[in-house]
């Protein structure tokens, strides 16, 4: 049997029309002074269907699907490990597992959110969620709760930061970006 892939759903489709509209019309215009409306029309539906698919603008740029992954590559990671250690290799682990092949997509989405201040908060905001989910199986797993927190804390923000750095700078791939961040984290003596 050979690996084909599926036909993209009506959904899929459509989702995949608004967020190109939308990284299309953010590129051409700015984040700031695109609208909701403007997305939409260029994407060919309506608003509401819009908010059938995002919340707000702002989730084109911010949807993180990748939470459920990263805790459960931790989960995978020997307990003995130190709460740090666990966190970076979890998230190395989950990173190796996705399928990204195109990374241009990606930079173009960091780039945006890098360089629009009033898309800051959402950002930590997100950040936030991925720091918890980390720090919560860490903790599920016998971690101490400060200990995993700060352990959380301190990987995303290497891969905030390392991630920003090469979007802006047009360096790279982001398999190499993700890697070097979590190598400053990351003895190789342990």
């Amino acid at each position: 049997m050979t690996d084909q892939l599926l036909p993209l759903s009506r959904t899929e489709k459509t989702r995949a029309r608004l967020l190109a509209a939308g990284f299309e019309l953010f590129a051409e215009k700015g984040y700031e002074q695109t609208r909701i409306s403007d997305i939409a029309a260029a994407a060919g539906v309506t608003e509401m269907t819009f908010y059938r698919h995002f919340g707000s603008k702002d989730q084109l740029l911010i949807d993180d699907p990748y939470d459920p992954l990263i805790a459960s590559a931790i989960g995978e990671q020997p307990a003995g490990l130190r709460p740090l250690a666990r966190a970076v290799r979890g998230i190395r682990l989950a990173w190796r597992r996705l399928p990204i092949t195109d990374d241009a997509p990606i930079r173009q989405r960091v780039a945006i959110v890098a360089s629009t201040p009033t898309l800051l908060p959402t950002l930590r905001a997100s950040s936030a969620a991925t720091e918890r989910a980390i720090a919560d199986q860490l903790v599920a797993d016998g971690a101490d709760l400060t200990d995993a927190t700060v352990a959380a804390a301190a990987a995303m923000a290497a891969l905030m930061a390392g991630l920003t750095s090469w979007a802006v700078t047009d360096s790279g791939s982001l398999g190499d970006a993700v890697e070097r961040s979590l190598d400053v984290l990351e003895s190789r003596d342990e």
